[in-house]
C-alpha cells in the first residue's frame, strides 16, 4: 500500500435487485479495493409495498449509520443505492453512481447541490437514465449506447461484458484522476 492509501475507503451501496458483490458493483469496488481502499459493503432489503419514488429516505437510513465510522468514504451505489448522494451531498463525499435513478427528483436534486465530484454510469436503454441531464450534473458521464438498467446490450454476451470492461475502465479513470489523484 503507498503513502496516503490507508486512510481510504469506499461504501458500496446495493441496488433493489442484487447485493454489493454482485455484477457492476463487483468489478466497481474492486477497482477502489486495489486502489487501497477499505471496503464496507451494505447489504438490504428493500421494503416492499413502497414505490421507487418512495424509498429515498429508506436508503439514506441504510447508509447513515455505515458513514458515523468512516472520515470521508468515496460512495458506490447502483440504481436504488444512488438515492444516498443525498448522503453524499450533505457530507460532501464523492461518489461513483451506476445506473442512477435520474428520472427521480430525490436522487437529482443532491446531484444538483453535490460539491465533491462524481461519476454517472447509465446506457441509453435504461428507463431511468437521461443522458442530457447527467452530462448538464457533472462531466464525469459514461452512457453506453443500447445498454439497459443493467448495463447489459443486446446481442452476443460478449458485448455486455465489454460494457463492463468500458465501466471499470471508467470508474478506474475517474479515481486515479480525480477521487485519488
Amino acid at each position: 500500500m503507498g503513502e496516503g492509501e490507508s486512510n481510504r475507503s469506499a461504501v458500496v451501496i446495493p441496488g433493489g435487485m442484487y447485493g454489493p458483490q454482485a455484477g457492476l458493483l463487483a468489478y466497481v469496488s474492486e477497482a477502489a479495493a486495489r486502489r487501497g481502499a477499505r471496503l464496507e459493503l451494505i447489504s438490504w432489503t428493500p421494503p416492499e409495498g413502497r414505490p421507487l419514488v418512495e424509498r429515498h429516505s429508506w436508503v439514506c437510513e441504510q447508509v447513515t449509520p455505515v458513514l458515523e465510522k468512516l472520515a470521508a468514504p468515496l460512495l458506490i451505489g447502483k440504481s436504488l443505492g444512488s438515492y444516498a448522494a443525498a448522503v453524499a451531498a450533505d457530507r460532501g463525499l464523492p461518489g461513483v453512481w451506476l445506473t442512477p435513478l435520474l428520472t427521480m427528483p430525490a436522487c437529482v436534486g443532491p446531484l444538483r447541490r453535490a460539491a465533491q465530484p462524481f461519476l454517472l454510469v447509465g446506457g441509453t436503454a435504461d428507463e431511468f437514465w437521461d443522458g442530457g441531464l447527467a452530462r448538464e450534473l457533472t462531466p464525469h458521464v459514461l452512457e453506453v449506447d443500447g445498454a439497459d438498467h443493467g448495463m447489459k446490450v443486446p446481442g452476443p454476451l460478449r458485448r455486455s461484458a465489454e460494457v463492463l470492461g468500458l465501466v471499470t475502465t471508467a470508474v478506474e479513470s475517474f479515481l486515479d484522476g480525480v477521487v485519488w489523484s
